[in-house]
């Protein structure tokens, strides 16, 4: 059984859209693309690469997949060890409306985008992992598919966007199996799916259950 991991860049009020660019998504009149720049730096690249590495395939979102399908198959440096994952490995798209894929070993999802991830995830390999892909996500939350989430948090607040957690979304929990921080204030919070919610009632002067 395969892992499907999400790799994503939140504000801390919660907002995945467009960190990397002001045109990389003005949808609903985002007026904050690029949000991520300025906290940038080598160690998150470091930290990235590494997560590259352990990919087995890419799932994407349309938006996200043009939008690298785009920019990656320029980097041709070997050494770009995020560039040969992205440009070589298997890449399954979900859309609705593109009919075909031209990026080196990419493949369009056929059907009900959840029944497919399924499948895929119970093949043999290594990591499925989601990049960006806001909309793609809501759908594998809504269907619990996603069992470790890899959370980048910048301190900044833009008060509207995409964000990672919208309706529908199953209720669960998860256990912090890692943390990293960056001297530029990005924390990275890594969870691991264990199940559903656990309750409980707090009252004064008497043990938490």
């Amino acid at each position: 059984m395969r892992k499907l991991v999400v790799g994503a860049f939140l504000t801390l009020d919660g907002v995945m859209q467009a960190p990397g660019g002001p045109n990389e998504d003005r949808e609903g009149g985002f007026r904050h693309g690029g949000w991520l720049v300025p906290y940038f730096d080598e160690n998150l690249v470091e930290i990235m690469t590494e997560w590259a590495k352990r990919s087995g395939a890419f799932l994407l979102g349309r938006k996200t997949y043009e939008i690298f399908a785009a920019s990656w198959p320029k980097s041709t440096d070997p050494a770009d060890e995020i560039a040969t994952a992205l440009n070589a490995r298997p890449k399954f798209v979900a859309s609705r409306t593109l009919d075909k894929v031209s990026w080196n070993n990419s493949h369009l999802l056929k059907g009900n985008v959840a029944e497919e991830v399924a499948k895929l995830k119970t093949e043999d390999g290594g990591e499925i992992q989601v990049h960006g892909s806001s909309d793609l996500l809501q759908t594998l939350l809504k269907h619990n598919l996603i069992d470790t989430l890899r959370i980048w948090q910048f301190p900044v607040v833009v008060g509207t966007g995409k964000r990672l957690f919208g309706e529908g979304a199953i209720p669960g929990s998860f256990r912090l199996v890692g943390t990293e921080q960056t001297a530029t204030g990005a924390v990275l919070h890594v969870y691991e799916r264990v199940g559903g919610l656990k309750y409980g009632e707090v009252e004064v002067g008497q043990e938490t259950v």
